[in-house]
């Protein structure tokens, strides 16, 4: 029996509908879902996944663009006791097959021109547009009536972007992804009046968990949008349709490159968030310089925190824009050395914590969860200084830190000096493995216009010790990343490393 004590993901929507049944909930395309209307297909569609033959506990993946039966997919899942299994909708081949294999998932809710990519074998059933789709059998479906899911079950398999090493499946619970909603409400100072528009995919937990299920808990009326399309998202400022945008730092980079970026009046929107990766500090620059009433708020966590764990609000950045800000309601961080011991401030080292938002592991993984998970900590691997005042500066992913003649380099102070040069669009700092250096520090540039290798090392050696400075650039037309917008490192220190 749910205690009535407890809260799940699916009674966010519930209660809301409760409260203002007939505001209008969800516009995605053509159609529109008042708060009573989206509560009651949630209920139809948990009827209908479990008429499938599925039982409570049984994993379903969800492998589709964004829309709004993505998000009915998932709240059904929720209210219906299912673990939902985003999938990100770029996959193929073995990284698809992995990760609905891993995961053990029973059935796989996927749009109908995604469906062919996942193996002959695999149970399916089409989201949307196609006949017998989960949206096509709501209205022929009776609501769920069955038990409440309990707090503490598992609500959802939350992948880690892989950016690393194989993805591993963060096992959530209501209880934690409820915590991290309350969370995002309070630090981002999200309100039902606000006009959010979500263009970021879905099956990533930061558009997901950090602001349409807690803008759906607040009663805002929420735009879902198919992808972060530069002109429909200036149209729609313009218009007075969206006024809060979050977008990782490519996309900022991207609008902020349009031709027309400083022409169109973008003075409606209210709430700038940015995260998933690290910001480039000269980026955030020319963002505030051209809109300097914008509200600006850093986003920083990671999959295994549901994923917000730390906020800079816009009252915070003045002299600091290099941070990710202090940790949220729900969330305590540390700074440790290799011990686990804390460092002093200022000085660097790995953020751990300890939150009710935390993940119960990896899925299947006994191994990989133990080592993340010790001495009452979760290790982030990040690493990242701490101030006086706690504010937190993410350094760099453990992982990324480069060895440079046996000194630690950090690729984002690197990066911060290359984005300064006029004929940098876009760049991404590794170590590639060399005889004299161990590991050689390596620029991988989109270029803007005309530009030498020469003259990128040249710019950074003012700026930096030269040990510091790239020893070698590489152009590209573009940067590897997933669908989040974090640049897939990995993939370029395999590339170049064989050049």
């Amino acid at each position: 029996m749910t205690s009535v004590h407890g809260s799940t993901v699916d009674g966010v929507l519930r209660r809301s509908a409760r409260r203002t049944p007939a505001r209008v909930a969800v516009d995605y395309g053509e159609r529109s879902w008042t708060y009573g209307e989206l509560d009651d297909a949630v209920s139809r569609a948990a009827s209908v996944l479990l008429d499938q033959g599925l039982s409570p506990g049984d994993r379903v993946g969800s492998y589709g663009h964004n829309s709004d039966a993505y998000l009915i997919g998932f709240l059904a899942c929720a209210r219906a006791g299912l673990v939902h299994v985003p999938i990100n909708q770029n996959l193929t081949g073995d990284d698809l097959v992995y990760i609905v294999g891993q995961s053990g998932s029973a059935l796989v809710l996927a749009d109908p021109d995604l469906a062919g990519r996942l193996p002959d074998d695999v149970r399916t059933l089409p989201l949307r547009d196609a006949d017998g789709s989960l949206l096509e059998r709501l209205a022929s479906a009776p609501p769920y009536d069955g038990p409440e899911p309990r707090t503490d079950d598992l609500v959802q398999l939350l992948y880690t972007s892989g950016t690393t090493a194989l993805p591993k499946g963060a096992m959530m619970t209501h209880r934690a992804l409820v915590h991290e909603y309350l969370s995002a409400i309070a630090a981002l100072d999200l309100s039902a009046g606000d006009r959010p528009v979500h263009s970021l995919p879905l099956y990533h937990s930061a558009q997901l968990h950090v602001f349409l299920l807690p803008y759906l808990a607040v009663g805002a009326t929420n735009r879902i949008l198919d992808a972060p399309d530069g002109d429909r998202l200036f149209d729609l400022i313009e218009a007075g349709q969206a006024d809060s945008l979050f977008a990782p730092p490519t996309v900022w980079i991207g609008l902020a490159n349009r031709p027309d970026f400083g022409t169109r009046d973008l003075s409606g929107l209210r709430k700038a968030y940015y995260g998933a990766s690290i910001m480039p500090v000269p980026v955030l620059e020319r963002l505030r310089e051209r809109l300097p009433k914008l509200a600006f708020y850093n986003c920083f966590g990671q999959s295994e925190i549901g994923p917000l764990a730390t906020v800079l609000g816009p009252d915070e950045h003045k002299g600091r824009l290099d941070s990710c800000g202090r940790p949220v309601l729900f969330v305590d961080a540390r700074v440790v050395d290799e011990e686990g011991k804390d460092v002093p401030d200022g000085t660097q080292g790995e953020v751990v914590y300890r939150s009710p938002q935390l993940c119960e592991g990896y899925w299947d993984k006994p191994e990989e969860t133990a080592a993340a998970f010790r001495d009452g900590w979760f290790h982030s691997g990040d690493l990242a200084v701490r101030d006086a005042q706690g504010f937190f500066t993410v350094v760099d992913r453990v992982k990324d830190v480069i060895n440079s003649g046996g000194v630690l380099v950090a690729s984002r102070q690197v990066e911060d000096v290359l984005y300064t040069h006029e004929g940098v669009a876009e760049v991404a700092v590794i170590g590639l493995p060399d005889d004299r250096w161990i590991e050689a520090v390596t620029a991988v540039v989109v270029p803007r216009g005309e530009v030498t290798e020469a003259q990128l090392i040249d710019h950074a050696r003012e700026k930096l010790p030269h040990f510091k400075a790239p020893k070698r650039v590489e152009f590209v037309t573009e940067l590897p990343r997933n669908a989040s917008g974090k640049i897939l490192k990995r993939e370029l220190r395999q590339r170049f490393a064989d050049e």
